[in-house]
């Protein structure tokens, strides 16, 4: 007999995800566009979140528009905007990428979020939202986490919310006529029970950070 633990995986079809602090919803260029221009470009410091991404900042909002209109066609992958719920805007974007279901694995990545909300809890919830809908829905048996090596704060983040480093692709890529060397990590299906209980502990307030992980903090 066949192990079904082995698959074969869905892809993962995701319409919107509530939780506390956010609501994370399948990116609509023309509802989102004004409010993630807004957030990440005025005032102009801090366009400085697009330091490590591969696009932005935008001259215009209808410059931001056409790059969320051609995004939101790739077939290969799933972009989001999160919706700060006590703002009632949405705050910035993440995105499933490299979604091989044959494997069941996935990639979390293209995240950016204004700086009018660090150090709140909206980064927490959506990756806990996304995590818990890929294994615990979707049976998913990995969960990645790239960036650029020189990108602390991402690794940081990676940390904090328990993916484990796994090494360095050296000279991975050209991102702005610039080398990249990438650093990886992940999430495996077996480390989620774990890490679940230790996100809805913090997210509900009986913690007061994500003790227990790679990097409590």
């Amino acid at each position: 007999m066949a192990d079904t633990s082995l698959g074969p995986w869905q892809y993962p079809e995701i319409s919107h995800l509530d939780g506390r602090f956010v609501t994370v919803e399948r990116l609509d260029p023309a509802r989102d566009v004004a409010d993630l221009y807004s957030v990440s470009h005025d005032p102009p410091e801090y366009q400085s979140l697009f330091t490590y991404l591969p696009y932005g900042p935008f001259p215009s909002s209808d410059a931001m528009l056409d790059w969320l209109t051609h995004i939101v066609e790739d077939p290969d992958s799933r972009y989001f905007s999160v919706l700060d719920r006590s703002r009632q805007q949405r705050v910035g974007m993440v995105a499933l990428l490299n979604i091989v279901p044959a494997h069941g694995r996935v990639e979390i990545g293209s995240v950016w979020y204004s700086p009018l909300v660090r150090k709140t809890k909206v980064n927490t919830e959506v990756n806990y939202l996304l995590l818990k809908f890929l294994f615990r829905d979707f049976g998913y048996r990995r969960v990645e986490w790239k960036c650029n090596n020189d990108n602390l704060a991402s690794k940081r983040a990676a940390l904090r919310l328990g993916f484990k480093y796994e090494g360095l692709f050296r000279q991975h890529m050209l991102v702005k006529g610039k080398n990249r060397d990438t650093a990886w990590f992940a999430i495996l299906d077996g480390d989620w029970p774990a890490l679940e209980e230790h996100f809805e502990a913090y997210l509900s307030g009986k913690a007061e950070s994500l003790t227990g992980l790679n990097n409590p903090s």
